[in-house]
């Protein structure tokens, strides 16, 4: 087993850490967003398809329903658990043990999932694939700021958006391919578990000391996660950014495979959905990697954020005013290069405006809100533009609107270049 540099574990790290390190980590992410998305592209629009006659909803309401409450859980878990991993203290470091506790745990939610015989059977499963992951998620993504020096971290966090979208691919292909709805839930679980392995298995993290951990309140530990905009300006001005343009990313995603199947007429919705996927995420490799490294270069990460939103919030607007096959490919392959972009500059930009080094994982989890609570706001918000509002045309363009914002905002971060 490979050790991490001997510093303590609340110091600011300053030796760059090598390319074993990041790959393994990436890799553990890449496995987490295999479990989240071959259930969120494809298996559960399935699924709510065949439990829709039984519920007496539409298949659009039975989906939004139920990632809306999945996405109540992960709003709550991923701070949770990344305040409760600040606080540990075992031997194998302070996330470690939350990595291997939440994969394991994901991989056997995914096939409880699987068995789900209705609508309520459904909501619970996936509410346990949420909270389990998120718990592994919120503890790898700590280990970011917990070990790689601020000028590295464009560079670890392009690695990282790369296996997450890879994860995309993958979970959707798995979900895809695997030959069936219960079939594409084990591929997804057994992927889950064994990407975490080289990083559980091949890197040891700095133990936290007991003497460190702060005292236990129940009163103290739920007043840490209400961060004051006003004495944070920057994590506040972050967190909105990456909500906003998070949430027309979450607007465009839900209804993809009925807007391919309803609006587009593609004869074989499942099989577009894995083309765009592959179309976006090969785009997104191009820029991830390349311009999380160069942001390290230059200094700066804003301008990267800026424009990267930007051009998401074009791609978007594409999808409206241009419905048909060619339009989705082409608005697909945009939303890569913004999208690549955003992922690594922005986690950059997060973790240099961590307010202290003690609670990483519960700063890095409110953070993290912005991209679960998208998740419960985007069905509230897509359902009724659907349905009775103006339909596809109005959702993408709302969507389109939204992520403008959302690059606009990251101007007001003012301890940033």
């Amino acid at each position: 087993m490979t050790t991490t540099r001997p510093t303590d574990a609340l110091a600011e790290p300053s030796e760059r850490v090598g390319g074993g390190w990041t790959s393994a980590l990436a890799l553990a992410n890449g496995a987490i967003w295999v479990g989240w998305y071959g259930p969120l592209q494809i298996l559960l629009a399935s699924q709510a398809e065949d439990f829709a006659p039984g519920a007496g909803m539409s298949k659009e309401s039975v989906l939004a329903w139920v990632t809306g409450v999945g996405a109540v859980v992960s709003l709550l878990a991923t701070p949770l658990f990344g305040a409760l991993s600040d606080r540990t203290t075992s031997r194998w470091g302070r996330r470690t043990p939350w990595i291997v506790a939440g994969s394991a745990g994901g991989a056997v939610s995914l096939l409880l999932l699987a068995g789900a015989g209705g609508l309520w059977t459904m909501a619970a499963g996936w509410c346990l694939v949420q909270l389990t992951l998120n718990a592994s998620w919120a503890a790898v993504t700590a280990a970011v700021p917990d070990q790689v020096p601020r000028l590295q971290r464009g560079a670890v966090g392009g690695w990282l958006g790369a296996a997450q979208i890879l994860g995309v691919v993958g979970g959707t292909g798995l979900a895809t391919l695997g030959g069936g709805v219960g079939a594409g839930y084990a591929a997804c679980a057994v992927f889950t578990l064994v990407g975490v392995l080289p990083y559980v298995l091949g890197h040891r993290e700095s133990r936290l000391p007991t003497a460190a951990r702060p005292a236990w309140s129940w009163r103290g530990f739920v007043a840490g996660f209400w961060l004051s905009p006003r004495r944070y300006p920057d994590f506040a001005w972050a967190w909105l950014t990456r909500f906003l343009i998070n949430l027309s990313n979450s607007v465009g995603l839900l209804y993809l495979l009925f807007y391919l199947r309803d609006r587009v007429g593609y004869p074989d919705p499942e099989e577009g959905v894995l083309i765009l996927t592959v179309v976006n995420a090969s785009t997104l490799l191009a820029t991830v990697v390349v311009s999380g490294a160069w942001s390290d270069r230059v200094g700066r990460r804003k301008p990267f954020v800026y424009w990267s939103g930007m051009l998401m919030a074009a791609a978007t607007g594409l999808i409206a005013l241009w419905p048909t096959w060619p339009g989705a490919l082409v608005a697909s392959a945009l939303l890569g290069l913004g999208f690549g972009v955003f992922t690594s500059v922005d986690f950059a930009l997060m973790t240099d405006v961590l307010p202290k080094a003690l609670d990483r994982g519960k700063d890095l989890g409110v953070i993290n809100v912005a991209n679960s609570l998208p998740q419960v706001a985007a069905p509230v918000l897509a359902a009724p533009i659907v349905t009775h509002l103006g339909g596809y045309r109005a959702l993408y363009l709302v969507a389109a609107v939204i992520g403008l914002a959302g690059a606009v905002f990251v101007g007001r971060i003012r301890g940033v270049e």
